[in-house]
């Protein structure tokens, strides 16, 4: 009994799979959906896409780095590991979705309206945070989700590295989530026709 009971301790549970049947939709419907907006040609239905994966991408964003930050920051390392453990494959393909499908339908909208002008200071603001995004999202966030899909699995994964940087990332979504509104107030006023601010 105590023999089994050891060698149940031991044994290690096999690494979650990193792309599920439940994940592919968080990849391929906002994508489809951008596909679709632009075959129509119709500003409405890319103007919809926009809207909601953006809205999506803000909300998340700001819904990590005032509320799952915190409370990340409040666990003990293996119940953080667990938790970023499960998080991380879904925002490992959703995230990234989100935000090249909401920077491209944007890019499109602005040039269907005629104010896709780098002489226009909201563009040049709008393209200032766009990289900024960008940057963030495919230099740190995308890189140490992978981190952390690898870590967990090895045979022996470092729970301490793990929680570091889920925690890392949760913090810097709410960062994400300023330059988001920043850009949010940018294209408000575009949509006014306000070009220069």
């Amino acid at each position: 009994m105590t023999t089994s009971g050891t060698l149940a301790a031991t044994v290690h549970p096999p690494p979650p799979p990193i792309l599920t049947w439940k994940a592919i939709p968080l990849l391929f419907v906002p994508v489809l959906a951008l596909v679709a907006a632009l075959s129509f040609g119709r500003f409405v239905y890319l103007d919809y896409v926009h809207v909601i994966c953006g809205g999506m991408w803000t909300g998340i964003d700001i819904f990590m780095g005032l509320v799952i930050g915190p409370i990340i920051g409040r666990m003990s390392g293996p119940a953080r590991a667990d938790f970023v453990q499960r998080l991380v494959p879904t925002m490992l393909f959703l995230m990234p979705a989100l935000a090249s499908v909401t920077i491209t339908a944007g890019i499109y909208l602005a040039m269907m309206e005629g104010v896709f002008n780098l002489h226009y200071l909201a563009i040049q603001l709008a393209g200032l945070f766009v990289i900024i995004l960008v940057g963030q999202g495919f230099g740190i966030f995308l890189p140490n989700e992978l981190r952390i899909v690898l870590e967990l699995r090895k045979e022996r994964p470092d729970i301490g590295k793990v929680g570091r940087l889920g925690l890392l990332n949760a913090r810097l979504a709410g960062v994400q989530a300023v330059f988001q509104v920043a850009l949010i107030f940018v294209m408000a006023n575009l949509a006014v026709g306000l070009v220069n601010l």
